[in-house]
């Protein structure tokens, strides 16, 4: 039974910084490409950010760039997102997701496993 756990969500103040954590099990981590989703109230579900199996590429929404960093330890099977600068309008619970096989990373379809999520609030 393939599991994907997210932590490290809670409320910070615009500005700061949070870690987020997805740690997988029951399935082959290193051989899948590991995606970050988020959802806010109301909105669909967008891709954040994505990296490939080994690590050596990685994918990033416009409006993350420059502030947030998508990075796995295949020897821990888990996959971090580092999120700095936070505005408030990164508020959304933010999933982890993975898929072993298909040429993209950006579109909720690809994957195959999801987390279940965890909030992510920043305040002004």
């Amino acid at each position: 039974q393939v599991q994907l756990v997210e932590s490290g969500g809670g409320l910070v103040q615009a500005g700061g910084s949070l870690r987020l954590s997805c740690a997988a099990s029951g399935l082959t981590f290193s051989s899948n490409t590991m995606g970050w989703f988020r959802q806010a109230p109301g909105k669909v579900r967008e891709f954040v950010a994505g990296i490939d199996w080994g690590g050596g590429t990685t994918y990033y929404a416009d409006f993350v760039k420059g502030r947030f960093t998508i990075s796995r330890d295949n020897a821990k099977n888990t996959v971090y997102l580092q999120m700095n600068s936070l505005k408030p309008e990164d508020t959304a619970v933010y999933y982890c997701a993975g898929r072993l096989y298909g040429p993209g990373v950006r579109g909720t379809s690809e994957y195959d496993h999801w987390g279940q999520g965890t909030q992510v609030t920043v305040s002004s």
